[in-house]
């Protein structure tokens, strides 16, 4: 087997976040089964069921996406658990016990163990930078298909019953840091395509961090204030929005998936993901879309916090719905300014024209080769045109479709 030579970085720093993120993913379970019994107990079975649905819609979400991702590159598989598995045709029905994610942390966990005991080659390397990818690519949709609904659910219940306290307060901002964190975790996962003396810092990662708090603490706050008045009226506005969102992800020409029937499942995927907070799924100008979005959920944001208001009953005498309005718009234009903070001076990009056009073989090895704006773009293709050509056969084309939407 040829060894392909990867300029990817995969630090020990990321492995030790793989290791954490299994211990938060087992955590998770485990306050998920408490909350559920919680709820059972205080004889909230309507709330309790509609965390039950969140919970397994989420989960078979998940399995899906990894099922079909191992279906696509079952000849791709270079680690050990992944290959007996195969062998034994088991991935199937460790999927279908929800048990696929685990197995994908078991092969990154193994492969990311092998390179750091034995200093083995960049191939091994690179192998651990895409496991870790489609890792990240399951947590994110994990994040928002389960961890953003019951938060709304969890604060909307507190509203409904005026518990809010100064412990309240700070559970309901680890769970948003929490949101945060996941979407920066997979940000510094695509960061990994980048050549190591790029890798993305921490003061990168804190700002990147700090602008989707900021922005996301708004959005999931007018959702479940306008929940807690509003009830019934959040899932007609979530499948309206939804649909509109989907529709918007098809209009964008994506293309990640193997197949194109399923690519419609990525969209409506995507979709739940832009209803809380933003993400770039195709090449082109990043500035226009992101105006685009951004104010169209600024006004689907206004109008939520004007319905709440409008209905608002003085169930708290120390609750001014105009500060609780003005705080969160402030946030959300705080948020926006971090953000462009962050796009101006620590986003890598390519030149537009280049990340267009198809991506060949030679052009992901000059997309990887790109550095921030300040760096000459020629210089790096100058460079990786008089390298010699190495096969990337085992590149799956979700991760390079992705590279070229991150970096454009």
């Amino acid at each position: 087997m040829m060894e392909e030579s990867f300029p990817f970085h995969y630090s020990l720093l990321e492995y030790l976040f793989t290791l954490v993120g299994l211990l938060m993913f087992l955590l998770d379970i485990v306050l998920d089964i408490w909350t559920v019994v919680s709820f059972y107990q205080d004889g909230a079975y309507v709330v309790m069921a509609v965390m039950i649905f969140l919970l397994l819609g989420s989960s078979v979400l998940l399995q899906v996406f990894s099922w079909l991702w191992y279906s696509d590159s079952l000849n791709k598989i270079e680690t050990k658990v992944e290959k007996f598995t195969d062998r034994h045709s088991l991935i199937k029905p460790f999927h279908f016990l929800q048990l696929g994610v685990y197995l994908r942390y078991a092969g990154v966990i193994e492969i990311s163990t092998t390179y750091f005991l034995q200093h083995t080659n960049s191939f091994t390397e690179g192998v651990a930078v895409y496991l870790n990818h489609d890792l990240q690519m399951l947590r994110l949709f994990e994040t928002f298909s389960e961890s953003a609904p019951q938060l709304i659910l969890m604060m909307s219940r507190i509203l409904q019953r005026g518990e809010v306290k100064r412990i309240t307060g700070f559970k309901i901002l680890t769970s948003a840091a929490a949101i945060s964190c996941s979407v920066a975790m997979y940000h510094r996962s695509m960061r990994a395509f980048l050549p190591a003396k790029r890798k993305m810092s921490w003061i990168s990662t804190v700002i990147y961090f700090l602008w989707n708090l900021l922005l996301i603490i708004p959005r999931v706050t007018a959702l479940a204030l306008f929940c807690s008045v509003l009830p019934c009226y959040i899932i007609a506005h979530f499948l309206s929005l939804w649909m509109l969102l989907v529709l918007a992800a098809w209009s964008q020409k994506t293309n990640y998936m193997e197949h194109s029937g399923w690519e419609w499942l990525y969209r409506a995927s995507i979709g739940l993901i832009w209803y809380f907070s933003w993400f770039n799924v195709s090449t082109g100008s990043i500035k226009l879309k992101s105006i685009l979005y951004y104010s169209f959920m600024a006004l689907d944001t206004m109008m939520l916090l004007g319905f709440w208001w409008w209905t608002y009953a003085s169930c708290w005498s120390s609750l001014n719905p105009l500060i609780v309005i003005l705080t969160l718009l402030g946030l959300y234009v705080i948020g926006i300014i971090v953000k462009i903070i962050y796009y101006s001076l620590f986003h890598p990009n390519c030149d537009e024209k280049k990340i267009a056009e198809p991506i060949e073989e030679e052009q992901l090895r000059q997309a990887a080769a790109c550095y921030d704006m300040t760096d000459s773009v020629q210089t790096s293709l100058h460079i990786s045109a008089a390298a010699p050509a190495q096969p990337f056969a085992r590149v799956p084309n979700r991760h390079r479709k992705m590279a070229a939407n991150f970096y454009s």
